[in-house]
């Protein structure tokens, strides 16, 4: 690190700059976790925030890293993140111990940690709760220097902050439907092996809206095909309620798929020699207990177009009966990868006001996207980068598709 002083003096206008740019308060605290991090060079951090509404319990409000912490918390004096906060102490353990801290093991199951520093978030008059830094062995241990950094910017971004207002009430996630833990996935073409999914560990909740966000080729869009039973993962387990599918047979994936998939597709893979009514009761003939095919066309407005063909559909309206297809089926889950690509902006807001409603009725969806707006109406978002998670996000005030803009 460069001399200590001048690092701690860009530091801190760095830190100033994101909270002065900032439109809301969600914005200036992941700014500032992400500038933190920038400058210090760590592999993950976490904001874990009181809940004081509560009994004071600390949640996850935002985080960086590989892994799901969803539903993980710590109450006040437990692990070092309650440590930190009840004590107003930072704690540094540059050679972790397990052993130590079993708490962070927990929370970091998947990802090898070998240095911590937990610092608190607290501004002069009020305890926010603690920011936890860790480091993988590639990454090698923090410093004291490295240390001070975190530590003033932390002091700093909270003093800013508390002029914002208070913190949402955490998201409360409903039931886990999928567990995926150290999901890797790699292709073979002769002697090159090229690893796409380089340990993913991710759960996914009952009625919720996740969207899968990141550049092409970050393992998104195969993250979601052994989501949806159409890929296994080299290694690591996948589990649906509760069922071990790691080793699942091709039949065993099939009927996975056939009974508690909805799909959702860029290209609409509808039949074009089957009207739209047709198309969707095609698919119900292969479920046990579908949805009427004429009540799903309803739902997404197209009642008056079941006896048109594919052809003769806009790509809105060819979209709206690809999700009226996924709905007949009565799927726990829709899973939609990159359901707008193909339509205009006035389209796609059309689109996504439909997927909003089905949400909004229980169904549990998952999304993958390039569009950054899309994610506004997210219950959380998953950044994907280089085969793992890097970002996750939960978004406690959620968009409107017709509030987004793009």
């Amino acid at each position: 690190m460069e001399n200590s002083a001048l690092a701690i003096y860009k530091a801190i206008g760095a830190v100033q700059n994101v909270i002065s740019n900032a439109q809301t308060l969600d914005e200036a605290i992941q700014g500032c976790l992400k500038t933190i991090v920038d400058n210090s060079g760590a592999d993950s951090a976490v904001l874990w925030y009181a809940d004081k509404a509560g009994d004071g319990t600390l949640h996850p409000y935002f985080w960086l890293g590989p892994v799901d912490l969803t539903r993980r918390s710590h109450a006040p004096g437990n692990g070092a993140v309650g440590r930190v906060y009840e004590s107003q102490k930072a704690e540094r353990l540059f050679d972790f111990d397990a052993l130590q801290d079993v708490e962070t093991a927990i929370d970091f199951k998947g990802m090898s940690v070998s240095s911590m520093v937990c610092v608190p978030f607290s501004s002069n008059t009020s305890s926010i709760g603690t920011i936890q830094f860790v480091n993988t062995p590639e990454s090698g241990p923090f410093t004291d220097e490295v240390a001070d950094v975190m530590e003033i910017m932390a002091m700093m971004a909270a003093i800013a902050l508390e002029e914002s207002g208070q913190l949402d009430e955490p998201w409360q996630p409903g039931e886990v439907v999928m567990e995926l833990r150290d999901i890797t996935r790699e292709f073979q073409n002769g002697d090159v092996v090229t690893k796409v999914l380089k340990g993913v560990n991710l759960d996914v909740y009952e009625g919720e809206f996740l969207v899968l966000l990141g550049e092409s080729g970050c393992g998104k869009s195969t993250l979601l095909n052994i989501i949806g039973g159409m890929d296994s993962a080299t290694s690591g387990t996948f589990h649906y309620l509760g069922k071990d599918l790691s080793s699942a047979s091709q039949q065993e994936l099939t009927d996975f798929r056939r009974d508690n998939i909805g799909f959702i597709f860029q290209s609409y893979n509808l039949m074009p020699n089957l009207t739209a009514l047709q198309n969707l009761k095609l698919i119900a003939e292969l479920v046990d207990d579908p949805m009427d095919a004429d009540e799903a066309l309803e739902i997404v407005g197209l009642e008056e177009r079941k006896k048109n063909y594919p052809s003769q559909m806009s790509g809105g309206q060819q979209q709206r009966v690809s999700i009226a297809r996924a709905l007949v089926k009565n799927p726990k889950i829709i899973l939609a990868d990159e359901p707008t690509a193909a339509l205009d902006y006035s389209t796609s807001i059309e689109v996504l006001q439909v997927m909003e409603e089905i949400i909004k009725k229980g169904t549990t969806m998952v999304m993958v996207t390039h569009n950054e707006e899309i994610t506004r109406m997210a219950d959380r978002v998953v950044r994907m980068r280089d085969g793992r998670m890097h970002e996750v996000t939960v978004n406690r005030n959620r968009a409107r598709a017709t509030d987004l803009v793009w």
